[in-house]
């Protein structure tokens, strides 16, 4: 998992997006190396999802990061 993570992380810095994004990886799991499918600079399906399911609301976080706010000013209601 951590592997996974770190590699996504380094993907969106890598290609500087701001904002909701997917990123799919493939993971061999022989030689523990990792592959990059595809990554959408957008909200998709999968985020909808996952805002229902954890009830933060990534396309409204979306909108603040476009209008220029940073992740810092936002409150989250979630974990406050």
């Amino acid at each position: 998992y951590n592997l996974l993570r770190s590699a996504s992380i380094k993907v969106v810095r890598h290609l500087g997006i701001s904002g909701a994004c997917s990123v799919q990886l493939a993971l061999n799991p022989l030689s523990s190396e990792c592959y990059i499918i595809k990554v959408n600079a957008r909200l998709s399906r999968s985020s909808a999802f996952a805002s229902k399911a954890t009830g933060y609301p990534l396309a409204f976080i979306t909108a603040k990061l476009a209008l220029g706010l940073n992740l810092v000013e936002l409150t989250n209601n979630i974990t406050n």
